[in-house]
């Protein structure tokens, strides 16, 4: 069963985080956007056309969800699954794990795509707003949720001034607290 959900708005360094926490602890990870972008591979179709057919059809990304939600509470499953709702699923199915959201201003997740795929701050900032608004828009009209409901998760780091492996170390060292 998983040990560890992580979420966050794009650019928070959710797959950093992920990435470093396996190499370290040795284990194993799920991402809920490759596994959104597999379903799109599996229809043949562009991400950007299968958003758009999730938007128009919920039971797609409904089925999405549900198999995070499978994985999560299979005992063979992941050890972290990330997703920017997979603390929603374990606070909602009761799972007994470290539930991480990854705080970060809009401006510094802007910096971060930037250096990561060059272009403009201000396009950046469009694009990541755009998105914000538009699967803030999808979680409320499937479930009801509001990304800014911190209240599923048992652990929100702020991570504006924090290095990447800053990050991982303070995840590490709650990992071990609390003998997960």
């Amino acid at each position: 069963m998983v040990h560890l959900t992580v979420s966050g708005h794009p650019g928070s360094g959710t797959t950093t985080l992920v990435k470093s926490i396996c190499e370290r602890k040795g284990w194993t990870s799920l991402n809920g956007g490759e596994v959104f972008r597999a379903a799109a591979n599996e229809r043949g179709v562009a991400l950007e056309e299968f958003s758009a057919l999730c938007d128009a059809e919920p039971d797609v990304d409904k089925s999405l969800d549900e198999r995070l939600i499978a994985s999560m509470l299979d005992e063979k499953g992941p050890d972290i699954v990330e997703s920017r709702l997979s603390g929603w699923w374990a606070h909602q199915q009761k799972i007994k794990c470290i539930r991480l959201w990854l705080s970060v201003s809009i401006e510094e997740r802007a910096n971060r795509v930037v250096n990561r795929e060059g272009g403009t701050h201000s396009a950046a900032l469009s694009r990541i707003q755009d998105r914000m608004d538009s699967d803030q828009k999808r979680y409320y009209n499937l479930y009801r949720i509001s990304l800014e409901d911190m209240d599923p998760y048992n652990l929100v780091i702020k991570t504006d001034t924090l290095s990447a492996i800053e990050v991982v170390d303070l995840v590490d060292a709650e990992i071990y607290k609390r003998g997960v």
